[in-house]
């Protein structure tokens, strides 16, 4: 499944102190971790409701995006970009915490519905096209339905952080080819990855 390189990657989380540290701020993580070790650095762009980071990996130009809409309002951001560069779906990622994951596995995936995450809803509205590509970070499910929104708002334990770490560290060690369009080699490593031993 190689594809065309990327030109945009959004982490998806919510803004501020208060929300940095929990599950819903996933994508947040590895955008930022992104920019730390490609060298980019984060500023507030008014225009696109987000902060931006422009940094190169080998030879291809990225731009990573935090929006700072509030996760369930996401698409703002991710589409006000996207049409100021004329860039298409299929050159765009999106980072997410994912309940239906366990801690400790990253899934690439293109196309498809929201699957309950009201981000992804949001950026599908605003693009028009749910024909993007998806970085999803697993950070568990709660086990019952109603306690989803207090889950994801919640910080995780030091064992999920541990493992949540790891699944973005094994996802930036194939983040070139990611980034390059290779996404059927970056699958065929990423997706043998195991999950990590949680502890509580």
């Amino acid at each position: 499944m190689n594809c065309t390189p990327l030109a945009l990657v959004a982490g998806l989380g919510n803004p501020g102190s208060r929300y940095q540290a929990t599950r819903h701020n996933a994508g947040f993580w590895f955008v930022e971790q992104v920019a730390h070790k490609w060298g980019g650095s984060f500023r507030a762009e008014a225009k696109f409701a987000a902060e931006v980071a422009d940094t190169h990996i080998e030879d291809q130009r990225l731009r990573l995006l935090k929006p700072i809409t509030f996760v369930n309002k996401s698409g703002q951001a991710v589409a006000a970009l996207a049409r100021f560069y004329r860039l298409k779906p299929a050159q765009i990622l999106i980072v997410h915490d994912e309940i239906d994951l366990k801690p400790g596995v990253a899934r690439l995936k293109l196309g498809g519905g929201p699957g309950g995450h009201n981000g992804l809803k949001d950026i599908i509205a605003h693009l028009g096209d749910r024909n993007f590509h998806r970085l999803r970070l697993g950070i568990g499910h709660p086990g019952q339905r109603e306690e989803v929104v207090h889950f994801v708002l919640n910080r995780p334990s030091a064992g999920e952080s541990k493992a949540i770490d790891e699944a973005i560290d094994a996802a930036l060690a194939d983040f070139a080819k990611i980034v390059a369009g290779d996404m059927a080699g970056a699958m065929n490593r990423l997706h043998r990855t195991q999950p990590a031993t949680v502890a509580a």
